[in-house]
């Protein structure tokens, strides 16, 4: 008997499950729906196990194919894995999209919402063949030497059409990396040889492409000190007199950062032009004269010195026209008593050297080229001289040193023989050195270089020149 018992235990346990299919199927189908209710919910559309969703929804349907519940499992999970797809797509995974495709298509979804999803999976997948193939040739144009030539076909420019389609493409982003890094390294070259202007062009494009390039704060650094160094030569250039010279090296400080003192040095450099303008100009060589008038406009077009010098260039193509004027006696005579009686109304208003070509002194010029052995003309000149002087001698001790300036050229022109001219022009050098240490000490290097370079012109012989000058020197270096 206990054997028996044990018989029918045995056989019991071995067939509970089917019997109880058999006996009870609704009771299956609702666990399997229930699993496959929660495999839906995790996204475990589909396994060869059988644990996806679809396969037990499909195992409860074998039971009963006309439960509405089923259907609407099955359905339901064509649509999630429609929408799977569409996930795994918009993420660039195209073997999961096309994977969800294919589970919704075995699930029979609408062939509309198939058809949509399989063109834009096809689209996408010849758009990452495309994207390879960029990238190929962009790790090979990089290879070949050719970085960032500005063209469509450099490294660069490939990479960047790669990420603007990737933005996450790991080795799109070491290559850009790699490309901007050697840009930077030959920006800091380019800086080391004081070539500033490449410097500038070849961070800013980097700058472009990334702005948060971990290479970018030891290019500026790099450049600021170029930078610097560029800026103590043009105040040399500017020194020396080389006007040229320090106008490009002012201009690349400031392509560079918005250094105060290059910019000091741009409006010294204006005043140096206008001394140019003024210095051609007694020449009559107003070509030359022009030029650099023009040079002095651009630089500061508003500056007093500036205007001066126009007005001295005009005096000075009117004299030198007069000069050659084919005029009749009959007129010449008439111009003559005009100039001199607009000389003797700007005298009255105490217009003796100002405003420029308005005042006593220019009047006197023309009437000069005229005619220079007229008595009334040389009693003219012999009334302006000591008060070009006195105008000299007051600007002086007023620390106007370019009015001064005007003042004794005035009185050269009206006395080239004077033996007062040596001692003036010595003391107005000296007074030039004089504030131009005091502006040094102050740290502005570019007015001291004027100082200097204006000290020169007036007395080269200067006993204080030597030792000003190489103070600016050490401060310049």
């Amino acid at each position: 008997m206990a054997v028996a018992v044990g018989g029918l235990v045995l056989v019991l346990t071995l067939v509970r499950r089917p019997l109880a299919d058999l006996l009870w199927p609704d009771t299956r189908i609702q666990q399997l729906l229930d699993a496959g209710d929660r495999a839906l919910r995790s996204g475990h559309l589909s396994a060869a196990d059988g644990s996806g969703a679809r396969e037990l929804f499909e195992a409860a349907a074998a039971l009963d194919p006309d439960r509405g519940d089923v259907q609407r499992a099955l359905a339901q999970t064509g649509q999630r894995a429609l929408a799977q797809a569409r996930q795994r797509l918009a993420a660039g995974d195209v073997a999961g999209a096309r994977a969800a495709l294919e589970v919704g298509r075995q699930l029979q979804v609408p062939q509309a919402q198939l058809e949509a999803i399989a063109l834009h999976l096809q689209q996408r997948a010849q758009e990452r063949d495309e994207v390879d193939s960029l990238l190929q040739r962009a790790e090979a144009a990089q290879a070949q030497g050719r970085p960032d030539d500005d063209g469509p076909d450099s490294a660069l420019a490939l990479y960047q059409r790669v990420l603007a389609v990737q933005p996450d493409r790991m080795r799109a982003l070491q290559g850009r990396d790699d490309v901007l890094s050697d840009l930077l390294a030959e920006a800091v070259r380019a800086a080391q040889r004081s070539d500033t202007g490449t410097a500038v062009a070849l961070l800013q494009r980097a700058q472009q492409h990334d702005p948060g390039h971990s290479d970018l704060p030891a290019t500026r650094a790099a450049l600021n000190a170029a930078a610097d160094r560029r800026r103590r030569g043009a105040e040399r250039d500017l020194a020396r007199g080389r006007l040229q010279r320090a106008e490009e090296g002012f201009r690349e400080v400031l392509a560079v950062a918005d250094d105060p003192r290059a910019q000091q040095g741009m409006q010294q450099l204006a005043h140096a032009w206008a001394d140019e303008t003024l210095r051609l100009a007694g020449d009559f060589r107003f070509g030359p004269a022009t030029q650099a008038l023009q040079r002095a406009r651009g630089l500061a077009p508003d500056s007093a010195e500036v205007a001066a010098a126009a007005q001295a260039l005009h005096r000075a193509q009117q004299a030198r026209q007069a000069m050659h004027a084919p005029l009749p006696p009959a007129e010449r005579v008439r111009r003559l008593r005009e100039l001199l009686a607009q000389m003797e109304a700007a005298a009255a208003q105490g217009h003796w050297l100002l405003p420029p070509g308005a005042s006593a002194y220019d009047r006197f010029k023309a009437a000069q080229a005229l005619a220079p052995e007229d008595l009334r003309v040389v009693q003219a000149g012999a009334r302006i001289r000591p008060v070009a002087r006195d105008c000299m001698e007051h600007n002086l001790q007023g620390n106007r040193l370019q009015a001064a300036r005007t003042c004794l050229d005035a009185w050269q022109a009206l006395a080239p023989g004077d033996t007062g001219l040596v001692v003036a022009r010595r003391r107005l050098a000296q007074r030039w050195l004089a504030v131009g240490s005091e502006r040094l000490g102050a740290g502005d290097i570019g007015f001291a270089a004027h100082a200097l370079a204006q000290a020169r012109e007036l007395d080269a012989g200067a006993p204080e020149l030597p030792a000003f000058a190489e103070r600016l020197g050490n401060a310049q270096r």
